[in-house]
Parts: C-alpha cells; sequence; structure tokens
C-alpha cells in the first residue's frame, strides 16, 4: 500500500481528501489499527465522525476494516470527539477502550483525519508511525471470522453525565455558535439542561461551513458571537471547534477569553478543594499562569505542547487538571483526563454562576500584552534543525531563565518569547509576551535577533 507519509502528523492522521487520504487509505488504517488493537488483547472498538461531508464513505471503509481483522465495531455515528473518548473511558468493562474519530477538527472543510485511542490511552508520535510502517508492509491480522457491527446512541447518557455533575447557582444567558460543526447538534440541549437561557447561532451541522471556518482560537471567527452577545445582553460567549474538543470564550463586551486565562479561573475552584494538586499547561501559555497556580495553593508544571503529550503526562502524574493555549482543557478532576470543550464549559459555568457578573469576574484574570502565535516557514525538517542551532549558539544575557523542554522559551523578569519546532507542519512557532506594549518589543527584538544569527531570512504568517 503507498501512502503519503506527510498525512501521519504527530497526534492524528489527516489530509486533503481525493488527495492524500481516501477511502483505501481508511480500510488499510482499520485493518492496521485493529491489528494493534487485537494484540492489546481488545474485542472491541468504538468509531465515531464529525460533520464532514467525507465523513460517512471513510467510517464505512474503516469499520469494513476494523471488522476484518476479527473485532466488532461500535458505531457512534455523528458525536463530538469526547463523545467518542468517552465510551473508550467508561466502556473498559466491556472491552471497548479503543476508538477511532473520524474527524477534520478545525481544517478546512476539504480535509479529514483520524484521530485514535487505544487501550484507553491516546496514539501519537511513534505509535502512529507504526501504523504508517504496517500500513506500507499490509502486515494484519486476519480475524478467523468477520467482527460484528452494533450501533450506539452515546448522547443521551454523555449529557446526562454532564448534567449531573455541573450543578449551575443561578439560570445564565448565553449565547452558543457551533461554528455548523458537530456540536451543533447537541450542546445547545446540554447547555438548556444544565439551566442556561441559550441562544444558539450556526447549530445546523453542515460540512460545507457556510457561515465561519469552526476555529473559535481564531478572532476572525468570534465577530458574529460577539455582535449577538451585544445584541441580546447575553452574559457570556461561547464557541466550540468542529469536532467539539476546544472552547472559545468572549465577555458581554466582546473580550476573547484566552484557553490561558480560562485554565486559571478552572484552576483556583480545583486548588480550593484539592490544594498542593499539580496543574499542567504547556510552553505557549501566558507568564502568568504559574504564580497564579503558585497563589492558589497548587504546583505549576509546564509541559510540551499536543494534545496527545497533555493528556500522557496528566495520566503520568495523577494531576487534576491540564490546559493547553491552543484551547485543549483536561479534567482528571471529576471527569476522565480527555480534552472536552462541552464539559469545560459547563465546569466554567458552573464558577461563572456564582457571581453577579461573569464577564467581569473573567476580565478580571491577570493579563498580559502578547502576539499571536506566528509561524516561519521552514524547509521540511529544517524547524528542527533551527532551533538545534539555537540552543547552541543564541546569546540572552538579559533573560532569567532558557527553558528547553519543547524549543526555547526564554524567561524574563517582564514576559517571554517562545521558539518552537511545529509538531504537525515545517514550521517554526513563535509567540511573545510582555507585562507592557515596551517590554513585548523588546523581548521580540532581542529573541528575533538570535534566531536571525541561524535563520537570517524570517517570514511570518499569523499561526493556529
Amino acid at each position: 500500500m503507498q501512502v503519503h507519509a506527510s498525512i501521519f502528523k504527530a497526534y492524528d492522521i489527516r489530509g486533503v481528501v481525493g488527495q492524500t487520504l481516501d477511502e483505501a487509505l481508511a480500510e488499510h488504517l482499520g485493518r492496521a489499527f485493529g491489528t494493534e488493537a487485537r494484540k492489546a488483547g481488545e474485542k472491541a472498538v468504538a468509531v465515531g465522525r464529525d460533520g464532514r461531508l467525507s465523513g460517512p464513505g471513510l467510517v464505512a471503509a474503516l469499520i469494513k476494516g476494523l471488522r476484518s481483522t476479527g473485532l466488532d465495531v461500535v458505531d457512534l455515528g455523528a458525536v463530538t470527539t469526547p463523545m467518542l473518548y468517552y465510551v473508550a473511558a467508561t466502556r473498559g468493562k466491556h472491552g471497548c477502550k479503543s476508538g477511532i474519530q473520524v474527524t477534520g477538527s478545525h481544517n478546512p472543510k476539504d480535509y479529514n483525519g483520524f484521530k485514535m485511542v487505544l487501550k484507553g490511552a491516546p496514539v501519537y508520535g511513534e505509535q502512529i508511525q507504526g501504523l504508517r510502517r504496517r500500513i506500507e508492509a499490509e502486515d494484519y491480522l486476519v480475524g478467523k471470522a468477520e467482527g460484528r457491527t452494533a450501533t450506539m446512541d452515546i448522547v443521551p447518557e454523555y449529557a446526562h453525565r454532564i448534567v449531573k455533575d455541573c450543578k449551575l447557582k443561578r439560570p445564565m444567558k448565553v449565547v452558543v455558535d457551533s461554528g455548523n460543526g458537530i456540536p451543533g447538534a447537541s450542546a445547545p440541549a446540554i447547555l438548556r439542561a444544565l439551566g442556561c437561557e441559550v441562544v444558539d447561532i450556526y447549530s445546523r451541522v453542515d460540512g460545507d461551513f457556510p457561515n465561519h471556518h469552526p476555529d473559535p482560537s481564531r478572532p476572525e471567527n468570534l465577530e458574529d458571537l460577539k455582535r449577538i452577545v451585544h445584541a441580546c445582553d447575553a452574559e457570556l460567549g461561547l464557541a466550540f471547534d468542529g469536532d467539539g474538543d476546544r472552547l472559545g470564550i468572549v465577555t458581554k463586551d466582546g473580550e476573547m477569553i484566552m484557553p490561558d486565562r480560562q485554565i486559571m479561573l478552572l484552576a483556583a475552584e480545583i486548588l480550593k478543594r484539592k490544594p498542593g494538586s499539580e496543574i499542567i499547561f504547556d510552553v505557549k501559555c501566558t507568564q502568568r499562569l504559574a504564580p497564579w497556580i503558585r497563589e492558589h495553593g497548587g504546583k505549576p508544571l509546564m509541559w510540551m505542547t499536543g494534545h496527545s503529550l497533555a493528556k500522557a503526562k496528566l495520566k503520568e502524574t495523577g494531576a487534576p487538571m491540564a490546559g493547553e493555549l491552543s484551547g485543549h482543557i483536561f479534567f482528571n478532576d471529576r471527569w476522565y483526563g480527555f480534552d472536552d470543550a462541552m464539559y469545560t464549559a459547563a465546569r466554567m459555568l458552573e464558577i461563572l454562576s456564582a457571581h453577579a457578573d461573569p464577564s467581569a469576574v473573567l476580565k478580571g484574570l491577570p493579563n498580559s500584552v502578547n502576539t499571536p502565535e506566528l509561524n516561519v516557514a521552514c524547509e521540511e525538517g529544517e524547524h528542527h534543525e533551527v532551533v538545534k542551532k539555537l540552543r547552541e549558539i543564541a546569546e540572552f544575557p538579559n533573560a532569567k531563565e532558557v527553558i528547553t523542554i519543547d524549543g526555547l522559551r526564554v524567561e524574563y523578569e517582564d514576559g517571554f518569547g517562545l521558539v518552537r519546532p511545529s509538531n504537525t507542519t515545517p514550521v517554526l512557532v513563535l509567540r511573545f509576551e510582555g507585562h507592557t506594549e515596551e517590554a513585548l518589543q523588546r523581548i521580540r527584538e532581542e529573541v528575533l535577533t538570535q534566531l536571525k544569527r541561524v535563520k537570517p531570512e524570517l517570514h511570518f504568517s499569523a499561526g493556529h
């Protein structure tokens, strides 16, 4: 089987349907993943898909491949990625701790891909390359008999579990923008069941994404949400990404609350109940986060970027929570340790419903002046070489610390600069933050001066 190696990313498999990824690949992936699952002692695998137009065809081919290995398949139909994770987290005694979600996440509509869980753990890094090699060699187990398929509607149970867990102190009026992604089929109803008055926009699932792209990390995708929050005098705006594992929040006056500040509020509530706990966050998060965690009685733990890496670290440490600037937030506290925008929204509303003015609470969280993520395009593999060289020769005499767990994060008293190689595309990811505009510009200048010693030509574009 000839495959495009470029679609086998660090945390998932992802490509353009009809060009780098098709139903033949989906069937072969089913056979490869099914082989790994059988070897791990699994009897069944859950399969779900988001709202993309190519989803049903890819799912049918994937299921065919899985069944050929003798595995039974639980077909969840169109669900959010966290719903698939929920099944893998709660169906262990039935021998179904593995699953594959067919999703293009927040990528353009002609993309699709696969996020995978094997025996309750995320499949990433070398395991994904192992699947590629198995497909190339067509090295598959064949079942004595073909596996069976059963359908399952997990939405009512999942919704009930969230509503049972999260209790609002009072009803809240919120606007929800699902961007025509799969969360639109369930999120408004779950929020109403929690006791919210919900104004929902773009809830109809449509794989053409006719209104805007379902990526709440991009400010331009939140414009309609801000306008409607203001127009209907709501307390808050919530936005979901295409497969429901990342959340965007806007205040009533239209301020976008970045996920690293969301983590502050969520961590403070956990630390009240579990003082001394570790809170995990990635290298892209604000410098204001670690002191906040310490002030609230917790232990900050900075870690590498990547939702699969965060999940693995959460499992390893037993920490109650982890979060990333990208919007993946994971609760090991009252929940199952996977990233879930709907559950995060419910936890956030539980906290904010205790306050008369939720927007004021969110706007009062510590903040700095920062850049969005900036991408510097490189040749394939060059981005790793640039960072390696930078580590060797860069000089930062004014910095208080240089952290190298994931690229270089140069810490100053009044901000930081970050240069790291992306795990998914050949780009350098840069981010700068300062306590003031002047600090931001100074730090940016110092870091870029060193970076130009290694890569003289720098062309920036806005990153994800």
